[in-house]
């Protein structure tokens, strides 16, 4: 199946796979496109999410399979954050050949089975909100977030939401695929050896990743939390940009 795709930065430049977390859509790459010049970042929007399908399956398998029909053949750079992180090790693992360099934004490689049982329970809870101040405020009451600056989630709920028959604002994300997501990070992680590997991890992030499983994968910390995109984007920009110089 192919994906509603975004495609940021440089029209004429070198293609970058970027794959979204869970809940996510591809534009969250968009600032991340404004900092690599000479690039152009293809940024699906996983089934599930955003303007792509919402049918299922929507395991790992059927994601990767997605995503491989969706982007141009021929080998390229392939960034994921979280959710996608695992998704793009799943590409390199199964499709090398399509894989030049692998970047890992703090990466939802496997998680414990009680943690991600819990949060599938999450994700069963109505996700709508009255007004778009409102969904701003629960990301920021949600006590994940250090330093993202308010203005990234008023631009999010912008982009990402819309309001449901109820009149309610709830984001493009469809919950049963959620509950599934949350069962497919508990899995066994992909091997990435062989791809050179970029790993950026928050230094506050919640989700556990042992780094030196990816070994010898390049390691850089930033200090926010998970979402490196909101939490540091001028660090990880400059870290992303390096490796892929």
């Amino acid at each position: 199946m192919r994906l509603h795709l975004h495609e940021l930065g440089d029209p004429g430049g070198e293609p970058v796979a970027c794959l979204h977390g869970l809940t996510g859509h591809g534009r969250r790459f968009a600032r991340m496109a404004g900092e690599l010049a000479g690039k152009r970042l293809l940024a699906p929007d996983l089934r599930g999410h955003g303007r792509s399908t919402p049918d299922p399956p929507w395991t790992t398998e059927q994601h990767v399979a997605d995503v491989l029909e969706t982007l141009p053949d021929g080998r390229m750079d392939w960034v994921g954050f979280s959710f996608g992180g695992r998704i793009a090790a799943t590409v390199a693992a199964v499709a090398p050949e399509r894989v030049r360099r692998l970047v890992l934004l703090d990466p939802a490689l496997t998680l414990a089975p009680a943690l991600a049982a819990e949060k599938a329970r999450d994700a069963l809870a109505d996700p709508s909100h009255a007004t778009a101040e409102d969904a701003v405020q629960a990301a920021l009451d949600a006590g994940t977030l250090f330093s993202t600056p308010r203005a990234f989630l008023e631009e999010d709920v912008a982009e990402h939401y819309e309001r449901r028959p109820d009149g309610r604002l709830q984001a493009r994300v469809v919950q049963a695929m959620a509950v599934t997501a949350w069962s497919e990070m508990a899995r066994p992680a992909p091997p990435v050896n062989g791809i050179p590997t970029l790993v950026i991890t928050g230094a506050r992030s919640w989700i556990p990743i042992d780094v030196g499983r990816l070994a010898p994968a390049r390691h850089v910390e930033v200090p926010g939390g998970h979402n490196v995109l909101w939490e540091d984007p001028e660090l990880t920009a400059d870290a992303v940009r390096a490796f892929l110089a």
